[in-house]
């Protein structure tokens, strides 16, 4: 994460209805056959798409740049509108469909995500709004919420639906995998099945203790957890020699500081995100290969560099996640780590926090955790065919989402040992990994095909938005 009558219309968007408006139900529209023609021509003719078709990268698919037209408020649908960036991967009109959400931009390449690979599936990448160029012009921050953004993607699975009428899959990690329960949790009859990965669950903002217990106990090697501390405070002790480097590297790539004002507490960030980027991005087996304390100068900011990445604070960075950032500080909540192996050292504590990265002309308020604690109510009452999968050593499963009495054909799998991936049913014990499969699979109308002793299939291609998380 580290590191969107007008009445009946507004009914007709939350009853989840088509977008013919005719209210054909998703089980008819299944039934119906496929038409023929060309994929091409049959996107082109659906209302406010507009298709592009590129060179594919990947065998068996066809590539299609794709735009739709939607509100900026979806409870004036005859308001100001915007133009939603969409990636299709088509390979078959009868296959399954997933549905992936990074949850900020759309990665211009072609990659399959797990789901995808294992179902054999076409694929749909969803820009997240406010996020550019799917970012309405001159409009109002309030509608970047979780609502606006579900109702975005339910507009666009019922566009699609009468050409991709096999069983649809919804699926994402990190954001994208908060973004693909939001979806379900507010339509949850557009997707047969959800598999979220590595999605934090903060229903309780103001309750954090959960990240220093982490920190405390995280792996199974306390000499790596304690060299990783270390690391971090050596760094905060060397500030000057620090933030030499940094200012020589800002100057050689452009980036200034006016947001959070000065390179100094933009420093002071970054080596708050140090501890934390360690055990997201990295394994435990990597540890061997940090500096000791005792390292050159040279050497202590190549490490910081590397785990932390110094840019994160500049300018050019803060812009293209602001969406982000205003949307944990109104409505996701943001974690609060305490930091007592850096806090005599530290002059900003304080500016950890996401309305620090938010320039003050856009208005901001926090709900106090309105949004949150109902989605954290409606996936313990009523998650139904969703898998919630967390890497073991990555913090922001400290706080993971919980199955319920009321959840059915639902479940929480944890990878031993694995960071902030996007891609953990291949690391789950056998007999995890064969049921998670096996349902998946199921929910997707797929004959199954894996068994606990096969081999997960590799899924072509990477997202590189996994690797440009903003940190906190």
């Amino acid at each position: 994460m580290r590191r969107v009558s007008q009445r009946a219309m507004t009914l007709l968007l939350a009853g989840g209805l088509t977008a013919s408006g005719l209210g054909i139900t998703a089980a008819a529209q299944a039934a119906a056959p496929a038409k023929s023609g060309d994929i091409l021509t049959r996107l082109k003719a659906i209302p406010g798409m507009t298709v592009q078709e590129k060179t594919s990268t990947l065998p068996g698919y066809r590539w299609f740049w794709l735009t739709y037209k939607q509100p900026v408020d979806h409870r004036k649908p005859k308001g100001k509108w915007f133009e939603q960036r969409i990636m299709l991967e088509h390979r078959d009109a009868s296959a399954p469909m997933v549905e992936y959400t990074s949850g900020y931009n759309t990665p211009e390449t072609m990659f399959q995500s797990e789901p995808t690979a294992l179902l054999n599936a076409n694929q749909i990448s969803v820009e997240y709004r406010y996020f550019s160029p799917s970012r309405p012009t001159a409009a109002s921050w309030k509608n970047d919420n979780i609502w606006q953004a579900a109702t975005d993607e339910h507009r666009i699975v019922q566009a699609l639906k009468p050409i991709y009428n096999a069983k649809w899959i919804n699926t994402g990690a990190s954001k994208g995998g908060m973004t693909a329960t939001y979806h379900k949790r507010f339509y949850p009859n557009d997707v047969a099945g959800s598999v979220v990965y590595v999605a934090p669950n903060d229903y309780n903002n103001n309750k954090d203790k959960a990240y220093d217990k982490f920190f405390q106990t995280v792996g199974t090697d306390p000499k790596c957890r304690v060299h990783v501390k270390d690391l971090a405070r050596e760094i905060l002790k060397r500030r000057t020699a620090m933030e030499t480097r940094m200012n020589a590297d800002a100057k050689a790539n452009g980036w200034t500081f006016s947001i959070l004002k000065t390179t100094d507490r933009a420093f002071e960030n970054s080596v708050m995100d140090f501890e934390w980027g360690f055990w997201q991005y990295h394994l435990q087996s990597e540890c061997a290969t940090l500096p000791a304390t005792t390292a050159s100068d040279d050497d202590i900011y190549k490490v910081f560099n590397d785990v932390s990445d110094v840019s994160s604070y500049a300018d050019q960075s803060l812009q293209a996640f602001i969406p982000y950032y205003y949307q944990a500080g109104t409505q996701l909540g943001w974690p609060s780590p305490k930091f007592p192996n850096l806090h005599d050292l530290l002059r900003y504590e304080s500016s950890y926090v996401p309305r620090t990265y938010v320039p003050r002309d856009i208005p901001m308020k926090f709900d106090n955790g309105k949004a949150m604690r109902d989605i954290d109510s409606w996936v313990r009452g009523n998650a139904n065919h969703m898998l919630f999968v967390y890497g073991a050593n990555d913090p922001w499963g400290s706080k993971p989402f919980r199955l319920g009495k009321g959840s059915r054909d639902s479940a929480v799998y944890v990878a031993p040992g694995m960071n902030h991936s996007g891609r953990l049913i291949a690391k789950l014990p056998d007999a995890q990994r064969a049921k998670a499969i096996a349902d998946l699979q199921r929910w997707a109308g797929v004959t199954p095909t894996m068994k606990a002793s096969f081999t997960v299939p590799t899924p072509m291609g990477e997202d590189p938005t996994l690797a440009q998380r903003p940190p906190l």
